[in-house]
């Protein structure tokens, strides 16, 4: 099933491309720029978004849904929203199609132009606070904490799949709010929520920070982020978090009664994750041979593949085999038993193996007699010969995969570690850039045409700046100007 696949250190582009595609979690589409999430790679997508309803609901959320059409006047009303979004935006004028008169085809009917054009939604902000203006009347409305799930379309030149497509899955919070306060402690609330996600679900080591300006979302007074580097020394933007102060309670008029009896504009914040996690989760833990998949994540943790001769020997281990699959799943533990007689047992080792199970289970006739179960693991690809009656099979899968989940949480951590590079020359900071990559921690004099200039230079974005940063007097490394801390720069997707 791998044979075939690129190396990574050959072409690493090529190699996450056919790996996506030879282990069935997406394929393009015919409309360009969008794709087919498959079902192996959706039932990823559903575990993640499991995980993240449940922490959205325990800090108080709840879910609602919006049109997917935005009248075009919503996004003039926020100024640098509309400016932020405008080249990305889709746009509906007509609303109706009739046969071409030469018999060629169906045509746009020109006389049924809409009056006013419509917006595929880039992002919800705008039909949501002219919602939240019918809903939010006093202090009492407050806070108002509303997610929804849903898809979007960006118009992408240049795609990928799942890091980047014309349409793409995601969750977006929206939040208002008494006071500044209040919203920005959503802010960082949730920043760290998906801090949480990433680490523990997805075992990626997350940077927490803060963009720049320049970088800041449209129409954000401020944003929060979580940054992961990938194998190739790139960054991964995971999740953002804005504070939006009151630019849209005020574009759209959202005021609310005070408890002492005064008229305030609301505080509003936003945030969201998107399918580009499925991109991290395979950039940041897969290898040569195929997905690795953490466990907590994975459509199912264990596969049982049984090796027999002749029906009557199938017969004995599926009784063993399903008495297994019996007390795995009682545990809460995913288990798949893959008594198929199309395929021989070493190609299903060999697909198992590029979808990323975590556990493999062989068993054949020798088994039952010894007692033994041959155990193989994904992330290390060892194997042993596991004797059942020493201890519970559930007690020794169940710490097998909390091993899994921590071992493949701490080589990322391992690889982050060794590939952040603190850089204090500029000569340094190219050198570093071209030969090791990764994250390279500078001096920067805090304007924006510095950043511009670095980023035309050598195509290094600051990711963020790191919420846990010590103070620290230097000089920039590109400008040589005062700078009163380091930020994380890095070539990203």
């Amino acid at each position: 099933m791998s044979k075939g696949l690129p190396k990574r250190s050959e072409d690493y582009s090529l190699w996450y491309n056919e790996l996506v595609k030879r282990a069935d979690l997406a394929e393009n589409s015919p409309v360009r720029g969008c794709m087919v999430i498959k079902p192996y790679g959706y039932s990823i997508w559903e575990k993640m978004q499991a995980e993240l309803d449940r922490m959205f609901k325990e800090t108080g959320h709840t879910n609602a849904y919006f049109p997917l059409f935005i009248p075009k006047s919503f996004l003039s009303k926020e100024a640098s929203h509309v400016e932020g979004f405008a080249k990305e935006c889709a746009v509906v004028t007509h609303y109706r199609l009739k046969n071409a008169e030469d018999g060629s085809g169906v045509i746009v009917d020109p006389e049924a132009k809409l009056e006013e054009e419509l917006i595929v939604r880039p992002t919800s902000e705008t039909v949501i606070w002219s919602t939240y203006k019918n809903w939010i009347q006093s202090y009492r409305d407050l806070p108002l904490l509303v997610n929804q799930w849903a898809n979007v379309v960006r118009w992408e030149m240049r795609t990928r799949l799942f890091l980047r497509t014309t349409e793409f899955l995601w969750q977006e919070g929206h939040t208002a709010h008494a006071t500044s306060d209040e919203a920005m402690a959503e802010t960082v609330q949730m920043m760290n929520v998906y801090a949480q996600f990433a680490e523990e679900f997805m075992a990626l080591p997350v940077v927490r920070g803060r963009k720049t300006a320049n970088e800041r979302f449209a129409g954000a007074d401020d944003t929060l982020c979580i940054e992961a580097l990938m194998q190739d020394g790139k960054a991964l933007q995971a999740g953002t978090s804005h504070f939006l102060g009151q630019n849209f309670a005020k574009a759209f008029e959202v005021k609310f009664a005070t408890k002492e009896g005064g008229l305030e504009y609301v505080w509003g914040t936003s945030w969201g994750v998107s399918t580009r996690l499925m991109g991290a989760l395979i950039m940041a833990h897969s290898d040569d041979n195929g997905l690795v998949l953490p466990p907590k994540l994975a459509p199912f943790q264990v596969v049982i593949v049984p090796i027999y001769r002749g029906e009557e020997e199938l017969a004995l281990i599926s009784v063993k085999a399903k008495e297994i699959m019996a007390d795995l799943r009682k545990a809460g533990i995913s288990v798949k038993y893959d008594d198929r007689d199309t395929q021989k047992p070493g190609w299903k080792f060999a697909e198992y193996e590029l979808k990323g199970v975590p556990v493999r289970i062989a068993l054949g006739p020798r088994d039952l007699e010894n007692k033994t179960l041959e155990i193989a693991r994904r992330d290390t690809l060892t194997k042993e010969s596991f004797q059942w009656e020493d201890m519970p099979i559930t007690q020794k899968i169940g710490g097998l995969l909390e091993e899994i989940q921590q071992g493949i949480y701490q080589k990322a951590f391992d690889f982050r570690k060794e590939n952040t590079t603190e850089v204090n020359s500029w000569e340094e900071f190219k050198e570093v850039l071209e030969g090791k990559a990764g994250f390279l921690s500078a001096h920067w004099d805090g304007t924006p045409e510095t950043e511009d200039k670095i980023k035309e230079l050598t195509k290094a974005t600051i990711r963020c700046i790191p919420l846990d940063q010590v103070p620290e007097q230097g000089v920039c490394v590109y400008s040589g100007k005062p700078s009163f801390g380091r930020v994380l720069f890095a070539k990203a997707y």
